[in-house]
C-alpha cells in the first residue's frame, strides 16, 4: 500500500489559505511563527500548527520545517 501525498486539491480550505499566504510571503521572509500566520488570517494558532502538518508533508514547492517553539511555534519556510 502506497501513501499519496497532498496535492492542492486534497487539502481543505484552511491548509490552501496556509500554503498561499507562505508563498506570498516566502521571497521576504523565512520564519514564520503560527501565531502570526493565525492572526494574518483569521484562525488560532493551534489551527495553523494543525493544518501545516500537510503542508510540510505534500509534495509542493515549499519546503517546510518545525523550528522553534519559544511563544508560538515557528516555522522555517524555503522554496
Amino acid at each position: 500500500m502506497s501513501a499519496t501525498l497532498p496535492s492542492t486539491a486534497t487539502l481543505t480550505d484552511k491548509q490552501r489559505r496556509i500554503l498561499h499566504y507562505l508563498r506570498g510571503h516566502v521571497d521576504t521572509k523565512t520564519y514564520f511563527k503560527s501565531r502570526v500566520i493565525g492572526e494574518a488570517l483569521g484562525l488560532s494558532a493551534r489551527e495553523v500548527g494543525t493544518n501545516m502538518n500537510a503542508i510540510q508533508n505534500g509534495d509542493f514547492d515549499l519546503c517546510v520545517e518545525k523550528w522553534g517553539y519559544s511563544s508560538s511555534t515557528t516555522w522555517k519556510v524555503t522554496v
